[in-house]
C-alpha cells in the first residue's frame, strides 16, 4: 500500500496533538475503544517478534488507592530536590490523573518470553524494554485517534509497584497509564504553558 499526503497529514496532526494528559473527564472508556488500544499495541514491532509487554488492567480501587499513595510519596520526596522558588513551581504543577482517569493500566516487560528464542536481544537485552515503549506510543498514538487521552505517572517507585500487582520475578516495571477523554484539548505541552521546559529541536549530527 502507497502511503499519500494525506496520510502523512493524518500522523502529523496526530503526532502534534498526543500530549501526556493529566486533565480527565470520568466518562467511561468503551469496551470497543479499549479493544482498539490493544490492537495498536497488538501491531507494534518488537524484537524478534518476542511481544514482551504485559498489561494489567487495574480497577481495584484499592490498587488505585496505593498507587496513588505511591505517587504521593514519591512525588513529595521529588519535590525536596529543588531549591525553595524551584519547588514552589514544581509542587503547582499537576503531574498525574489518578483521581480522575477511568482506566488505569499497569505495563511491565518479560524480560524472558520465550517467544522470539532470543532472536535480536542477545547482545542487547534493553530492546526488550524498548519493544515495549514502542507498543506503548502506539497505544497513545491510537487513544488520540479514538478522542482519547493517555498520561504516564513516572514518579511511583517501580519495585514498590511490582510488589503491589505480584508482578512475576522475570517482570519490569516499565509504565503506568492513565487512559480517557481529556478535559479539554491543547496541542501545546502543560510543561510548556507552566514555563518548566520547552521542547528543544532533535539533534542530528553526521559522524
Amino acid at each position: 500500500m502507497q502511503m499519500t499526503q494525506h496520510h502523512r497529514d493524518t500522523l502529523r496532526a496526530l503526532l502534534t496533538w498526543r500530549r501526556d494528559v493529566r486533565h480527565f473527564r470520568s466518562e467511561p472508556v468503551s469496551d470497543a475503544e479499549l479493544d482498539m488500544l490493544r490492537a495498536a499495541m497488538d501491531s507494534a514491532p518488537s524484537v524478534g517478534n518476542a511481544r514482551p509487554w504485559r498489561v494489567l488492567r487495574v480497577v481495584d480501587p484499592d490498587l488505585r488507592a496505593r498507587v496513588r499513595d505511591d505517587f504521593v510519596r514519591e512525588n513529595a520526596r521529588a519535590a525536596e530536590g529543588y531549591s525553595k522558588a524551584r519547588r514552589a513551581d514544581y509542587l503547582a504543577l499537576k503531574l498525574a490523573g489518578l483521581d480522575e482517569a477511568p482506566e488505569h493500566l499497569a505495563v511491565f516487560t518479560e524480560t524472558a518470553p520465550s517467544e522470539g528464542a532470543g532472536l535480536g536481544r542477545q547482545t542487547m537485552p534493553q530492546t526488550l524494554e524498548q519493544s515495549t515503549a514502542m507498543a506503548i506510543h502506539a497505544l497513545w498514538l491510537m487513544a488520540r485517534a479514538c478522542n482519547l487521552g493517555v498520561g504516564m505517572v513516572s514518579i511511583i517507585d517501580p519495585d514498590r509497584i511490582a510488589r503491589l500487582f505480584d508482578a512475576p520475578p522475570s517482570w519490569r516495571f516499565t509504565a503506568y497509564l492513565c487512559v480517557g477523554r481529556a478535559a479539554f484539548d491543547d496541542d501545546t505541552p502543560l510543561l510548556h504553558r507552566a514555563s518548566w521546559q520547552e521542547n528543544t529541536t532533535t539533534r542530528w549530527e553526521q559522524r
